[in-house]
């Protein structure tokens, strides 16, 4: 009986070694599994630092699209450069005698002036040849007129238009009651346009309201007498 016993502590003995150790079989298989499961994370963290860190190599068609985006934008660049050289072109060859224009208008000043001055000198205006040097003076200035015509410079209409700052420079207000304020009713030097620009504004005199006298005041004054 007690050989049967002791066979029997032995037996128990033995399956609790062998619970023990499946026990310590499941553990160290756990732990493999979560060493996997740690180390496939690791992987995902690795592989996704690659994606960031790493550039995309570029296909053949990323390529091409870049090649073409370059084009496109070298096509419109040099279309923008010949645009502005040809609005350029134009402008250097319409407005290329501007200041050549702006400068030979002193010459039909000074036309002006001669004519004003021989028809003001009682000397010359009693010649005989009076008539003969204002007519040569007077053609002189329609062949320069014509010039200053067929290259676009023009005359500036003035008199009894609304000023205008753009084309006109006041010199001086003059009392008008027959005028509107504003309106210009003296030129005393023209003005020019060479097509749409201006070449020289023109000297103008304004027309202003009279001012008128208080009335009150004298009324007053009148009353004031009476009284007395």
């Amino acid at each position: 009986m007690e050989a049967t016993d002791k066979q029997k502590d032995n037996e128990d003995l033995s399956e609790d070694n062998k619970i023990e150790e499946n026990k310590k079989d499941l553990s160290e298989n756990n732990k493999i599994e979560e060493n996997k499961k740690d180390l496939s994370e690791d992987n995902k963290i690795e592989e996704n630092k690659k994606e960031f860190s790493e550039p995309k190599k570029e296909t053949l068609n990323d390529k091409l699209k870049g090649a073409e985006d370059k084009l496109l934008r070298t096509m419109a660049e040099m279309e923008n450069q010949r645009r502005r050289f040809e609005k350029e072109r134009q402008e250097a060859f319409e407005f290329g005698g501007f200041n050549f224009a702006k400068e030979s208008l002193s010459l039909l000043d000074n036309i002006d002036r001669a004519t004003i001055s021989f028809k003001n000198d009682p000397n010359i205006k009693n010649s005989k040849d009076f008539e003969k040097i204002v007519d040569g003076i007077d053609i002189v200035k329609k062949d320069l007129v014509s010039i200053f015509k067929k290259n676009g410079v023009d005359p500036i209409d003035c008199l009894n238009k609304k000023f205008d700052p753009n084309f006109h420079q006041a010199m001086l207000e003059i009392e008008d009651t027959s005028k509107e304020t504003g309106i210009v009713i003296q030129e005393i030097q023209k003005g020019y346009m060479m097509k749409d620009r201006l070449l020289r504004p023109s000297l103008v005199g304004v027309a202003k309201k009279r001012e008128e006298k208080v009335e009150k005041t004298k009324n007053d004054e009148k009353n004031n007498e009476k009284d007395e």
